[in-house]
């Protein structure tokens, strides 16, 4: 949960932000966008630049009418001609490559140029927005030219760099590119952002747990049985296959994302809100993780790619004839397994993990299931067994908090069923949460890293994953397949029933849960 409130009241200093890698997707479809959306908010100094830095080779008028024009065609905010020349006059463009170290000479001559004409202080906030093979190479050279200013980072002037995941490919690389990044920024300099952890749900956990006595007295192996963690997509690989072959499901979404859900639910009460005791207890929790054994991982682990079915009523393609895979590929789409957290807390509580691609619906829950009542009562026949009581957060879409508890129904006879109390954002508060990058940005230009990855967590989850990456590439592993718009391979299934249970996802604004459709 980052230290400011959900609109702070505190302005960034005057600052000029460098977007590297500006005429791709994410500059377009997120980055420029939040900004503008920070302008609207009145968040943003009196004085700032964002200046886009690629290849192609635009003028200032040229970038800010492609950025114009993104927002219009690709997001859902609304462009007041007015508001937008106000805030276009900040955008700037420089043309450079980034493996060319006079390049990054010009664009120092550049920004010096900019702070000078405006009379700001030299405060420099880098943007990563490239392929992860060129992040040493642009930190190297940040650092060759002068503009990583190592030093007292709370004063101006001051430099700080965002990276975006994935921060290494396995704990070799991760290790090695931090060690890479160290020669010219210091590692409170760096925030390695993942988006999840800038989404209003994500951020609610702590305030959901923290902030609620009836909760968090409960938070324990003596009243939870199990808790089921789902990210889902309904998407195929697109157009990314030539960064999805390297990654598949445990790199791209496991291995962060879920992995910092995990650390949320599991974490200890911080002494403050402060960002070092925030991730101190984030990386306790890692730490904690029961180890798999390379040996163990193909009848603990379940990996498998989606094959040819439906999705939405259309037909879509299997994984190994999509466009750009190799047709012998290996790549996981799909993963599931189980884990415990070895600590007082949640001794005996296993954590069930999946994550997958052309699943029937697009959805990320936290489903925390409460202990069984006793076998008496209610929870025997002719009444019982009865359902859990299960606390729900959904991630999204859909954001919302959701309680199952039990009821009787109304009537003569004792019929008792399962009744929801739901939360929902949009309904409660009458607008979408904002998008995870506006808040990200923001804590980046304030200084505050609660809600970006020190590098001690990114160590903590790639020794957790190195097993398991061991034990996947074993020749004689095998990987199945499973019908696109079916909830993975049967083998996920057998994982979670042969404890007795079954997954399950919870519809928004539904009474029950509805089960997961078997293969």
């Amino acid at each position: 949960m980052s230290n400011n409130n959900n609109i702070p009241n505190n302005q960034p200093d005057q600052f000029i932000m460098v977007i590297f890698g500006a005429s791709g997707d994410l500059t377009m479809r997120k980055l420029i966008p939040a900004m503008y959306k920070n302008f609207l908010e009145g968040l943003l100094p009196d004085k700032y630049c964002i200046v886009g830095y690629a290849r192609r080779d635009y003028s200032d008028d040229d970038f800010r009418n492609q950025m114009k024009e993104a927002i219009e065609t690709l997001t859902k905010h609304h462009i007041n001609d007015e508001t937008w020349l106000t805030f276009s006059k900040n955008l700037y463009y420089q043309k450079g490559d980034l493996g060319e170290e006079k390049d990054f000479a010009s664009l120092k001559e550049r920004l010096e140029s900019l702070t000078e004409g405006r009379k700001m202080p030299n405060n420099y906030l880098f943007y990563l927005s490239t392929q992860p093979s060129y992040f040493t190479t642009i930190t190297g050279h940040l650092g060759k030219c002068g503009l990583s200013q190592k030093g007292n980072q709370a004063e101006s002037p001051w430099s700080r760099i965002i990276i975006e995941k994935p921060f290494g490919h396995d704990l070799e690389s991760a290790l090695a590119l931090n060690e890479s990044i160290e020669h010219s920024f210091e590692e409170n300099q760096v925030y390695r952002i993942d988006h999840y952890l800038g989404k209003e749900t994500v951020q609610n956990i702590m305030v959901h747990r923290f902030g609620n006595s009836i909760f968090e007295p409960l938070w324990n192996h003596k009243y939870i049985d199990n808790i089921q963690i789902t990210v889902a997509e309904t998407l195929g690989v697109e157009s990314r296959a030539a960064y999805y072959e390297k990654s598949g499901a445990m790199r791209d979404i496991v291995q962060n994302h879920m992995m910092h859900l995990i650390a949320l639910v599991g974490m200890e009460i911080p002494m403050s809100l402060s960002a070092n005791s925030v991730r101190d207890e984030k990386v306790k929790v890692l730490k904690a993780l029961r180890p798999f054994t390379a040996s163990c991982v193909a009848n603990d682990v379940v990996r498998a790619q989606y094959a040819s079915g439906i999705i939405n009523n259309e037909k879509v393609t299997g994984y190994l004839h999509e466009p750009g895979v190799a047709e012998d590929s290996s790549t996981e789409t799909f993963i599931a397994f189980k884990t415990y957290i070895d600590n007082w807390r949640w001794a005996g509580v296993p954590f069930y993990v999946r994550s997958g691609k052309r699943l029937p619906s697009r959805v990320t829950e936290i489903a925390i299931y409460f202990s069984h009542v006793p076998n008496i009562l209610f929870n025997q026949p002719p009444y019982g067994p009865m359902a859990q009581n299960v606390l729900v957060m959904r991630i999204q879409p859909d954001e919302s908090i959701m309680l199952q508890f039990q009821v009787k129904f109304p009537g003569l006879k004792m019929r008792i069923e399962p009744l929801k109390m739901d939360f929902g954002y949009s309904e409660t508060f009458g607008k979408e949460p904002p998008e995870a990058y506006e808040r990200l940005l923001l804590d980046a230009l304030l200084g505050d890293s609660t809600l970006f990855t020190r590098i001690d967590e990114v160590e903590a989850s790639w020794r957790f994953f190195s097993p398991i990456i061991e034990g996947a590439s074993k020749p004689d592993i095998l990987l199945p397949s499973y019908r696109s718009g079916t909830w993975g391979p049967q083998a996920a299934h057998d994982l979670i029933e042969r404890d007795g249970r079954k997954w399950q996802i919870f519809p928004a604004n539904t009474a029950s849960p509805s089960s997961v459709c078997h293969i």
